[in-house]
């Protein structure tokens, strides 16, 4: 089996992708495990991928060689050597630190493995557009989503460097018939073969659309107005009781820095959990700290994490709930293609709610009139943040044109 560096057919506008234009629908009887801990999450993943029978196909933005790559190069291996068939869509710019070695060797397994949008000078802007998307799809009936990668940066390291904060969940049900259908396309769109079926979601019958959860697809895709985007900020406007945001990189456009601040004026408990002083974009952070004094002053409440660096991606509005690869921010939304699962589920949200809480106990909250006697020197990084931001932004704006 050979590797297929794929050429993404891309461009800052492209054709409308089947199942984006008018978004997936919402299927019943699903069924949802919110994985909060790191160990655990590559544990679940990893047990999924040895147990696989049929299939495993795996998107991922974030790879590098170190301890997670090697178990999951040596699963999905593994797999591939007994006749499942494996797929891995890796995204060209974030599994730049995959050795050479490692490729060599899940394709030397047997497995399939392509790269999207391969980096190239004549390209130019269209470098930009990356598959942020984090998935994992086992013989069709079991999927992963969320914000993790692989790389160690997600797991406990030496010296005491504790592993980034992320998120994922397993999904069982209908829907996943639809992540299948998801991976397919962009498989296909990235070049890779022998290509990959798309699913049918099978109907669930009564009793399991009475146990289970209701639940969609959110995609984002580079070019497209985000659906991912506006239904969020659709959430954030009809939220009655709370609109809580967590989010690894968090620099809002304006139509949604304006949504949450009508959410907290008109009594919705709105609060937004973002990175502190450990992160691995500080720039990012400081851009987005230009905006809080008016959030604040709005009566939104902002808790930066304060143990470790914050990688989750989770948006929670009274009973809904949206998990993904996203984050908050016009970068995700324009620029990555991203994928989160959307849920309506009382149960599901209360877990999430409380995993959240317990995030903002750990976390300092800002205060809006010790905000306002914040240090010079913070100012000055959030200025000059905030200009390199609007600068990317009016260079984005005119590559489209």
């Amino acid at each position: 089996m050979s590797s297929t560096e794929g050429t993404v057919g891309l461009s800052l506008r492209p054709h409308a992708v089947a199942g984006v234009a008018v978004g997936w629908p919402w299927r019943q009887g699903n069924h949802f495990e919110l994985l909060a801990d790191s160990d655990r999450i590559f544990r679940r993943m990893l047990e999924a991928i040895t147990g696989a029978r049929e299939s495993v196909l795996l998107e991922m933005y974030l790879v590098d060689s170190g301890t997670v790559a090697r178990r999951f190069i040596d699963a999905l291996a593994g797999c591939a050597q007994r006749g499942v068939q494996v797929h891995a869509l890796f995204d060209a710019f974030g599994s730049m630190g995959l050795r050479a070695a490692d490729r060599r060797r899940l394709i030397a397994s047997g497995a399939h493995l392509t790269f999207f949008n391969p980096l190239s000078w004549r390209k130019r802007l269209q470098n930009c557009l990356r598959d942020h998307r984090k998935l994992l799809v086992v013989d069709g009936t079991l999927a992963y989503v969320g914000g993790v990668g692989l790389a160690d940066e997600f797991i406990d390291g030496k010296r005491g460097r504790l592993a980034w904060r992320d998120l994922m969940l397993e999904i069982s049900g209908p829907v996943v018939s639809d992540w299948q259908t998801a991976f397919a396309r962009n498989w296909s769109r990235s070049g890779g073969a022998p290509a990959v079926p798309e699913a049918t979601p099978e109907t669930p019958d009564e009793p399991s659309i009475a146990a289970g959860a209701l639940a969609r697809l959110a995609l984002s895709e580079a070019g497209h107005r985000s659906i991912l985007a506006n239904d969020v900020v659709r959430r954030i406007n009809g939220a009655s009781q709370r609109a809580w945001i967590m989010s690894a990189y968090f620099v809002p456009s304006r139509r949604f820095r304006k949504a949450l601040r009508r959410a907290a004026r008109r009594g919705v408990d709105v609060r937004l959990l973002v990175p502190g002083p450990k992160t691995d974009h500080p720039w990012v952070r400081h851009a987005a700290r230009r905006f809080y004094g008016k959030l604040l002053r709005n009566g939104v409440r902002i808790f930066e994490y304060q143990p470790r660096v914050l990688h989750g991606k989770m948006a929670l509005c009274d009973d809904w709930l949206s998990v993904g690869s996203s984050n908050f921010d016009r970068w995700s939304f324009r620029w990555n293609l991203e994928a989160n699962q959307e849920i309506e589920n009382a149960a599901l949200a209360a877990e999430a709610a409380a995993i959240l809480d317990a995030d903002c106990a750990e976390s300092q909250e800002l205060n809006r009139r010790h905000w306002r006697r914040r240090a010079l020197l913070d100012r000055l990084r959030e200025g000059i943040a905030g200009a390199f931001d609007r600068i990317l932004d009016r260079w984005r704006h005119s590559g489209e044109r």
